[in-house]
């Protein structure tokens, strides 16, 4: 298995799902997008806010360049397009880790502090990585739930489906 390849196909993926979700999310109205829906952040937006949050902060301790924030619901950005605006640009740095990343760094060991600040934690960078995408992937699979039942079709979710995936 080429890891390192594993890992940017999980980044391409994380920007392909996120350019359509947001597409979707475009087309509702700021108050539908808002409306608290009882999901786990309340809402669409609550929702895509906490994905760009927790991605700033893993990021952060990747890059060793601490992202503070005072809770996992706080809210970096009220307006969709500036939300959307960070959202792309966090894609991009995404990439560019793991575009970064060798073989050797994602097998050493990675020391960072738990979210809630109430212990250390040592993990192999490749496990931290994984978490990092499958947290993603969970909270987009809310954001379409909460996008079909307002009607609208999130459109193929599949990471196999990825544009320009190639079929062996």
């Amino acid at each position: 298995m080429n890891t390192i390849n594993y890992f940017q196909r999980l980044s391409e993926y994380n920007q392909w799902m996120n350019e359509q979700i947001y597409t979707v999310c475009e087309s509702l109205p700021d108050a539908i997008r808002k409306e608290d829906r009882k999901a786990f952040f309340g809402s669409i937006h609550g929702t895509l806010n906490h994905i760009l949050l927790a991605d700033k902060v893993w990021l952060g301790k990747f890059l060793n360049q601490q992202f503070k924030v005072q809770s996992l619901d706080q809210e970096l950005y009220a307006e969709f397009t500036q939300l959307r605006e960070a959202r792309i640009d966090t894609d991009r740095q995404i990439k560019a880790w793991v575009n970064s990343l060798t073989d050797e760094q994602l097998a050493a060991p990675f020391k960072f502090t738990s979210v809630t600040q109430t212990r250390e934690c040592v993990f192999p960078l490749w496990h931290v990585a994984v978490h990092f995408f499958n947290h993603q992937t969970h909270h987009r699979g809310q954001v379409t739930t909460l996008l079909t039942q307002c009607g609208k079709n999130p459109g193929v979710t599949d990471f196999l489906l990825v544009p320009g995936a190639e079929l062996i």
